[in-house]
């Protein structure tokens, strides 16, 4: 088996390897970067989302 069967036959594997592990170190250096993390005291929680919806007014009796 040459070099020129290999790549045909296992090119996928060729580019998705090293291309799986480039983003896992990339994700992983933005992971351990400090400035992309905040100090629990400057931490401020946000409140939640609280959304009502108010049902449409009742529809008015019609006599005819």
């Amino acid at each position: 088996m040459g070099l020129k069967d290999f790549w045909r036959s296992y090119k996928v594997l060729i580019v998705m390897v090293p291309s799986l592990g480039l983003i896992h170190w990339g994700w992983y250096n933005l992971k351990a970067n400090p400035q992309l993390h905040k100090a629990r005291e400057e931490y401020v929680p946000e409140p939640g989302i609280v959304a009502y919806v108010s049902p449409p007014p009742a529809a008015a009796a019609k006599s005819k």
